[in-house]
């Protein structure tokens, strides 16, 4: 069962801008370590943190609170697979959040998909809740 959708669109120029004009406290704010040390890896550093700020906005409004009522930017985190795949992990109070709304005999499980073609950043977030099955492997 689908438990919130979301999405945003950032535009790259206004992030770079905004990396220009308040450089580390804006990354610090916003992005955890390991979101940093992914976008200043890339060629295109600014995209990369438009589409994480986009994940995180998107994130936010799947999980029915847009950022007030306690959610902190750090709270949500764009990471990788191996296979490039984005994945969305939540801590804090966005963890909180997603707990009150799993029902009972259910995990959460957060899609993310991010998508760039300048000037602009898009992500979609859902969030599905899944039956717990006594057998892993079913």
């Amino acid at each position: 069962m689908i438990l919130g959708i979301g999405t945003d669109l950032a535009n790259i120029d206004r992030i770079a801008g905004t990396l220009d004009r308040f450089g580390d406290r804006f990354r610090n704010r916003v992005f955890t370590e390991t979101e940093q040390a992914k976008a200043e890896r890339r060629h295109d550093t600014p995209g990369t943190y438009a589409k994480r700020w986009a994940a995180k906005e998107a994130c936010s409004k799947a999980l029915g609170t847009g950022l007030r009522m306690g959610i902190a930017w750090k709270d949500m985190s764009v990471t990788n697979l191996h296979t490039g795949q984005p994945v969305m992990q939540v801590t804090g109070w966005a963890k909180d959040r997603l707990d009150q709304m799993t029902p009972p005999g259910h995990r959460a499980v957060i899609h993310v998909t991010l998508t760039d073609d300048h000037p602009w950043a898009q992500a979609f977030v859902l969030i599905e809740a899944l039956p717990v099955t006594a057998d892993p492997a079913a």
